[in-house]
């Protein structure tokens, strides 16, 4: 592979590594009952999609501490996709999410396997959640098969269990604070633990771990990983009530169903006044918005400026991320390719 970054050439090789992955271990399962196919299958739609920015923060954060190429790091960085597979399912089935990349959620495609069957709804979720407990399981499993040396390895675990538990206390964190009173802090911590630090903070650290970057390297990679970590969910919230629905394969309604604590909720109640907060309580309370709704929320976001508030947050701190980037002492092909990880994870429409 070239020094250069080519976000298709890399995605193509972390899918690669994933297909083989899955399908190897799908004959495992399925040897212990064919019956197990629907779940196999929701294994592949799970770990088929996405833009791969995990592992590819892992892999340069590997090349930034000075390694070179490696396809077995290429399998351990693929393992990242697996945990953000894990997560997307679990994430969908606490808030109750009818799409993801625009396909039915695990615990909508299940439903049909079990057609016909008493409590077929009940016993979809429970699939599904399974399905994100072998997803994280194979994570684990992919990575310390990846080929690359135990002491490497051993380098990273600490770093492995952190990320865990990190990513599991964002999602307890935020269904502590869905429905309460909205607040930009509770918001902003969420969107830390939830994503911010599984996204870019810790592959990056894992990478750099597992080829023994210096403490300097890795403290610079929290300067620069978090606050894009935070910029992308900020992004991630905008498009969530203003994307297209094509485009993000999700669905505008979720978070206000959920009334999820988005810190573009937050900021929307921070900075309405009464008249306006009375307005937005009574959308909230809505047991099943729909399009008006949608329009109303959306309408009231922009009168109060929250989007563009939102917007300045991301703009400051890609801004933090990359003046912590001007000052790593990397390989310049490595500084490259993190500045362009900046860009890609920040401006997307999907």
């Amino acid at each position: 592979m070239s020094d250069r970054y080519d976000p298709a050439a890399f995605k193509a090789r972390i899918d690669t590594a994933l297909a083989r992955f899955v399908a190897q271990e799908n004959d495992q399962l399925l040897m212990v009952d064919p019956k197990l196919r629907p779940v196999a299958e929701q294994i592949v739609v799970a770990t088929a999609h996405g833009k791969r920015l995990r592992a590819a923060f892992c892999y340069w954060g590997w090349r930034a501490a000075g390694q070179p190429d490696s396809d077995a790091l290429i399998r351990a960085a693929a393992a990242m996709e697996l945990v953000h597979a894990a997560a997307s399912v679990q994430d969908d089935i606490i808030d109750d999410s009818p799409l993801r990349h625009g396909v039915p959620t695990a615990q909508i495609a299940l439903r049909t396997s079990l057609c016909g069957r008493p409590s077929a709804k009940k016993s979809a979720r429970a699939l599904a959640m399974l399905v994100g407990d072998l997803l994280v399981a194979s994570a684990g499993h992919l990575f310390l098969v990846s080929g690359l040396p135990a002491a490497y390895l051993s380098r990273a675990r600490p770093l492995w269990m952190a990320m865990a538990r990190e990513l599991i206390a964002g999602e307890c964190l935020e269904i502590l604070c869905t429905g309460a009173a909205p607040d930009t802090g509770e918001s902003l911590k969420v969107v830390r633990y939830k994503t911010a630090k599984y996204t870019v903070e810790q592959p990056l650290l894992i990478g750099g771990a597992l080829a023994g970057a210096h403490p300097r390297l890795s403290k610079a990679f929290s300067a620069y990983g978090l606050p894009l970590g935070e910029a992308f969910q900020l992004r991630d919230d905008l498009l969530g009530l203003f994307g297209d629905p094509v485009r993000t394969g999700k669905a505008s309604l979720d978070d206000l169903r959920a009334r999820r604590p988005t810190a573009l909720l937050a900021e929307t109640w921070r900075v309405a006044d009464r008249r306006q907060r009375k307005q937005l309580g009574a959308l909230l309370d809505r047991p099943d918005p729909g399009p008006d709704e949608l329009r109303e929320m959306c309408d009231l976001m922009h009168r109060v400026g929250a989007p563009d508030r939102i917007e300045r947050m991301i703009v400051e701190r890609v801004e933090q991320a990359t003046g912590a980037l001007a000052g790593l002492d990397v390989p310049q092909h490595a500084a490259g390719a993190l500045s362009e990880l900046a860009h890609t994870a920040t401006t997307r429409n999907h």
